[in-house]
């Protein structure tokens, strides 16, 4: 049965049987080229060379792997990684892809060197590095040390960072001149993901690249990150920082259109002014995510945002506290004259929420809609352009009702009103699972419409439905 199964698959064309193995994990692939003759030169046919550090560690279920396991998966990727590569030697198929995900460590240099070699002797068209560290494992002693090892695998594989196109990195602290060092080398880079990494404490980063296009630095320590002479960058996002003055400045990014920011604001950060954050770019996306706390975003006129809120058609206002008044946001349709779509979400969600008396040594601020003063609209203002208003955790509560009101008052063109309930969290509010009844979005809807001569039709939608 089997073998006829074999010669059913073996009278496929080339194209077919590629399409085929290219779904299946690469550890398969491998297994599979051993089946026959024709098989065997199936991993030099590969258009796409994925092979992840993760699908060698054991699956145990009833506890996490250890270093142990870790090093023992490392040494497996090594072996895979030669095996695939160094199968496909003078191979005339183009690699459209070669991603390696691995642990940072001794072993990483022979990875970087078989990558290497193969861009040197292959058509390779994009490289993915994504380098990881043994969870946990992030206090400024282990930093240093993940430092000490990737300045030595930069060093030995300059080849292979060449190459990359995408580099993902974490849980390092590097030398003050080390990133520079980065960017002058990894020339074809176009996406680059920093998570816990710096040059120490509070420190600046400069970035200057040709190719970056995507750049994303998460739990941040640095004071602020220039990004000076980024000509292609087209989005930038911040997952929650350190520094309590703005975490960014701008100099020539000609192309940006999105900007995302999530943070946890305590009571010692500064309230972010998005006209002189975002000065000299006019971006089209616009993400912010409070984390359930303290509001960081200071309102502003049209006068100051207009500027930079132009070209505006998408804003996310994410996870605001059901703590806070609403009518803070409006400042943003005031500021951007073509906005297509406003999604807000209010939800106090505990999982990323400090608790008890730790809000106090950490100095969290109770009061987190503090300092939202804006200047009052004109009462005559209208918003011509936006067409969608998608609310997340909406409530029957007064505030809620007013505020979807305001919007569709304001916005004389709006179409459509989507409302969801809380989306909850299976770790934190598991019970969450109720959709709307009848009686509640006929109220909800007679309560909305009352007074409003507004056209937009009100949707209300069940738990994970977006349209």
């Amino acid at each position: 049965m089997l073998d006829s199964e074999a010669d059913r698959l073996s009278e496929l064309s080339d194209d077919v049987l590629l399409n085929i193995v290219e779904r299946l994990d690469i550890t398969d692939v491998a297994r599979i080229a051993t089946l026959s003759r024709r098989w065997k030169q199936i991993p030099a046919m590969l258009s796409k060379i994925i092979l992840t550090v993760r699908s060698f560690e054991p699956k145990h279920r009833w506890r996490k792997s250890t270093s142990h396991d870790m090093v023992r998966a490392n040494t497996r990727m090594v072996k895979a990684t030669r095996s695939i590569l160094e199968s496909r030697t003078g191979s005339l198929y183009t690699i459209q892809l070669m991603s390696m995900q691995f642990y940072l460590g001794d072993d990483s240099i022979s990875i970087g060197q078989t990558v290497a070699n193969t861009i040197g002797t292959q058509k390779v068209a994009s490289v993915e590095f994504t380098i990881l560290t043994e969870p946990g494992k992030n206090c400024t002693s282990d930093m240093l040390t993940y430092g000490k090892q990737f300045m030595s695998f930069f060093d030995s594989c300059p080849n292979a960072f060449g190459g990359l196109a995408y580099l993902w990195l974490e849980n390092v602290r590097l030398s003050e001149s080390y990133f520079p060092k980065i960017f002058g080398i990894c020339k074809q880079l176009e996406f680059l993901h920093l998570w816990q990494c710096d040059t120490g404490h509070l420190s600046l980063l400069e970035v200057q690249h040709p190719q970056l296009s995507e750049l994303v630095i998460s739990c941040s320590s640095h004071q602020r990150v220039d990004l000076k002479w980024v000509p292609k960058l087209k989005v930038v996002k911040f997952n929650v920082f350190e520094s309590p003055d703005d975490p960014f400045s701008l100099g020539y990014v000609p192309l940006l259109q999105t900007v995302s920011i999530i943070n946890t604001a305590l009571s010692g950060h500064k309230m972010l002014k998005l006209s002189e954050l975002l000065r000299k770019t006019a971006i089209s996306n616009l993400h912010l995510n409070f984390k359930s706390e303290k509001i960081w975003v200071k309102p502003e006129g049209r006068k100051q945002l207009l500027p930079v809120f132009h070209k505006l058609s998408l804003v996310n206002l994410f996870n605001i506290s059901k703590e806070c008044d609403l009518t803070w946001t409006m400042f943003i349709l005031q500021g951007a004259p073509i906005l297509k779509k406003l999604r807000i979400m209010v939800r106090d969600h505990l999982c990323d929420m400090i608790k008890g008396k730790r809000r106090y040594l950490y100095d969290f601020s109770e009061e987190k809609d503090k300092g939202l003063e804006c200047e009052p609209s004109a009462p005559d203002f209208k918003h011509h352009n936006l067409a969608e208003l998608r609310f997340y955790g909406f409530q029957a509560e007064d505030k809620f009702v007013r505020y979807v009101r305001n919007v569709m008052e304001a916005a004389v063109n709006l179409e459509a009103v989507y409302l969801h309930k809380d989306p909850g969290c299976e770790k934190c509010e598991p019970r969450l699972r109720n959709d709307w009844t009848s009686t509640e979005t006929l109220l909800i809807r007679d309560k909305i419409n009352m007074g409003s001569w507004s056209n937009a039709g009100i949707h209300f939608l069940r738990r994970g439905q977006e349209c």
